[in-house]
């Protein structure tokens, strides 16, 4: 086969040719869908361009594929072991997308002289298995392009690893980047969910293999799973009949899934105003680096572990479960064998089961510091964790020393009750504290202060002063339009030391200048026109807690509609055309 001839699958779903990268001048061999010629899925010479042209792939007479170029120069070969004739050999691109050398009369997928399927790029396709074979030592794993331009091996790979229980690692060279946790009988801990409604997955654990692969539900789409040059996993889905390819997910995607965000003996908890938290029995290693949000030096004990009686665990419910560094699995153990073993190892600072079906089995201990765990809010997660505390961490909580009694929905019935308890008695204290706080001024006021309530009626203001302040109604200030008409906004002049003006006369004995204006400035933060200029909720109470910090000069206040009025008023005298559709709007409040 020549450069410029293709090879097409029987269902015409992939291609089999020479194609040339984006802003490149070298050629490789490939395979890329037939309805999405630049989605890339399988390079043969990777490593080796061919520079113009000239190149050939032919079945030599040992029976092994060879790519050639202008000048008979071996490019690339399959080097496969079987000693076939030439003659006898077929080279196939099967509809699944998988190339493979044959017997001419052996149909058998399990006697395969040579497929691309065993020699993964940075795609994996449906029937492409990810793991290791264990029997003859054959690896299958994703390595990233280089860069759109170089399909050469990248910085990033994405491989199960096999030591204690499997696990994806994610890796930029020998960093780990992101980890999907250890499979635990049923999903990788990590994964909530690892089916959908477009593929199914399947996971091969025994004394062969160790692997992971899925189908699709449906053969009229299509779908890929990619390892970028970013080092980003993406999940992609092409429905029947487009070209168009939808993103389902991107891993890692969101901060608690970077690798050691916390530090060791840290959670992630991604919905909580701090993301990062100390497990129990545990404090800040450097409490001044947490402050500023800086939790990579982790956590350390607040009490020491002495091994004496009276130690015990606290269970940390629907979690990632810490990386495997320093652990024993023992996969016949039962969960009470488990916990005692743990207690007499003085080293030994949580446990869990390795298997959580039909209610658990096995023992999975750690030593030493855990890193890389995080919370889960679905407790659908079902995996558990046992944390080792010291009798004085402990207190009257309940431990696994006495283990739980009562179903799972008698704990949530608790669990529940306890949500609502909580802000009712949190709501109940935050009241007294205002009731206590309004006496305490009314009495300030009849000491002798100035009396702000000689008028409780809205004040009215002059029209000077509301054209001053409205820039003579400029549509640059407007925010919104009410029952009653436009609704204007005064920008005050923050530059211009006026900023102190809007601050009621009832609280200048109350409040030092320089808070109130540290409160104004993060205020106006928060309404800024762009997503990336305001704060999050962390970094507000970050701002408003550490006075000494510098804050960001404030922008103009975002909520404004884009365009000027004079093209909204012209759009309005247009003709209109109507359509039976419907819409949704959505109204943007600052965070």
């Amino acid at each position: 086969m020549a450069d410029g001839d293709t090879l097409v699958s029987s269902g015409e779903t992939f291609v089999l040719g020479f194609f040339k990268p984006l802003d490149s001048t070298n050629r490789y061999l490939g395979i890329w869908y037939k309805r999405s010629p630049e989605t890339i899925v399988w390079v043969a010479n990777r490593e080796i361009p061919l520079t113009d042209s000239n190149g050939v792939l032919t079945v030599k007479n040992d029976g092994n594929l060879v790519l050639f170029n202008g000048t008979k120069g071996i490019i690339w070969s399959s080097n496969s072991s079987g000693e076939v004739q030439g003659n006898l050999v077929v080279a196939e691109l099967l509809d699944s997308g998988n190339f493979v050398l044959r017997r001419k009369d052996d149909f058998n997928t399990q006697s395969y002289i040579w497929q691309s399927f065993d020699f993964l790029t940075d795609t994996l396709l449906p029937g492409m298995k990810e793991g290791s074979n264990l029997r003859t030592g054959q690896n299958w794993y994703l390595t990233s392009w280089k860069n759109q331009s170089d399909p050469s091996f990248g910085e990033f790979t994405y491989k199960l690893v096999n030591v204690g229980l499997p696990q994806f690692v994610l890796r930029k060279g020998l960093e780990k980047k992101f980890r999907s946790g250890p499979w635990n009988g049923q999903r990788f801990s990590g994964f909530a969910v690892m089916n959908s409604t477009i593929f199914t997955s399947t996971f091969v654990y025994d004394v062969q293999d160790v692997y992971y692969t899925y189908a699709l539900r449906n053969s009229s789409e299509l779908s890929r799973l990619t390892l970028n040059e970013s080092g980003i996993i993406q999940r992609f889905v092409q429905n029947e009949g487009s070209s168009d390819w939808l993103m389902m997910y991107t891993q890692p995607h969101d901060m608690c899934e970077e690798y050691g965000m916390c530090g060791v003996n840290g959670i992630c908890r991604m919905n909580d105003i701090a993301i990062c938290e100390c497990l129990e029995g545990f404090v800040p290693k450097s409490q001044g680096d947490w402050d500023v949000l800086n939790w990579s030096s982790g956590c350390r004990r607040r009490t020491p572990l002495d091994c004496k009686s009276g130690e015990g665990f606290t269970r940390i419910r629907n979690v990632k479960l810490p990386d495997l560094l320093k652990f024993q699995v023992n996969k016949s153990m039962t969960f009470l064998e488990c916990k005692k073993e743990c207690l007499k190892d003085c080293n030994c600072t949580a446990f869990t089961n390795s298997d959580i079906t039909n209610g658990g089995s096995g023992c999975l201990m750690w030593f030493g510091d855990l890193i890389d765990v995080r919370e889960f809010r679905d407790e659908s997660s079902e995996q558990d964790i046992y944390l080792r505390l010291p009798e004085s961490e402990l207190g009257s909580k309940l431990t696994v020393n006495v283990l739980e009694a009562g179903s799972i929905r008698e704990r949530r019935k608790k669990k529940a009750l306890l949500i609502l308890v909580t802000p009712i008695v949190s709501g109940g204290m935050i009241f007294l504290c205002l009731v206590i706080w309004c006496m305490i001024q009314k009495r300030k006021k009849k000491i002798g202060t100035k009396s702000c309530n000689e008028d409780i009626e809205l004040p009215l203001f002059q029209l000077e002063i509301v054209t001053t302040a409205t820039n003579s109604f400029s549509f640059s200030n407007i925010i919104g339009e009410g029952g009653f008409g436009p609704v204007y906004k005064a920008w005050l002049s923050w530059n211009g030391d006026k900023a102190l003006q809007i601050m009621d006369d009832c609280l200048k004995e109350s409040f030092v200048d320089s808070q109130l204006l540290r409160c104004i400035q993060v205020a106006l933060l928060c309404v800024q026109k762009l997503p990336e200029d305001r704060p999050t909720m962390a970094s507000v109470v970050f701002m408003l807690s550490n006075e000494t910090v510098s804050l960001p000069q404030p922008k103009h206040p975002g909520f404004f509609l884009e365009g000027s009025y004079t093209t909204v008023s012209k759009k309005s005298t247009e003709e209109r055309k109507c359509t039976g559709n419907a819409v949704t709007i959505t109204m943007l409040e600052g965070r």
